[in-house]
Parts: structure tokens; C-alpha cells; sequence
């Protein structure tokens, strides 16, 4: 799908992808369902959540969710 994502310790982190209208962010499903609350007032797909363009990015969450992935494999 042309997705950029990172890993930390070998494990998925975040991905993400540009798309026609709106930017595509997987936050793999801990931090989706983590989430759930600040992403519902964005069109969401399975395991993902769409920004769109005509907005600005949320990138105070996009940091809570990297936040909290990194916290997550920490601790696995």
C-alpha cells in the first residue's frame, strides 16, 4: 500500500501513508483501541485512522500514540 512505518526493539511502532485526501495513520491495535476516544472524530478504516488534508494534523496525538507504543513494547 506504499505505507511508511517504523519499528522499535523489532516491533511495529507506527505507520503511515499519504493518500488523494487524507493521511493514513496505523497505530497497530493497542494503540488504536487505546485511542479510540480522540480518533472518533475522524473516518476510521480497520486498524487505522484517516487525517484529511484539508485540516491540520493532530500531531499532539500523533505524539501521545508513538508515546504510548513506545511505552507499550518497553514493557512487553
Amino acid at each position: 500500500y506504499g505505507l511508511v512505518g517504523y519499528k522499535y526493539k523489532g516491533k511495529p511502532l507506527v505507520y503511515f501513508g499519504g493518500f488523494k485526501k487524507h493521511i493514513g495513520f496505523y497505530a497497530t491495535p493497542n494503540g488504536h483501541e487505546a485511542f479510540a476516544k480522540e480518533f472518533a472524530n475522524y473516518k476510521q478504516g480497520k486498524g487505522s485512522v484517516q487525517f484529511p488534508l484539508d485540516r491540520p494534523l493532530p500531531i499532539e496525538l500523533v505524539e501521545k500514540v508513538v508515546l504510548f507504543r513506545l511505552q507499550t513494547i518497553n514493557e512487553s
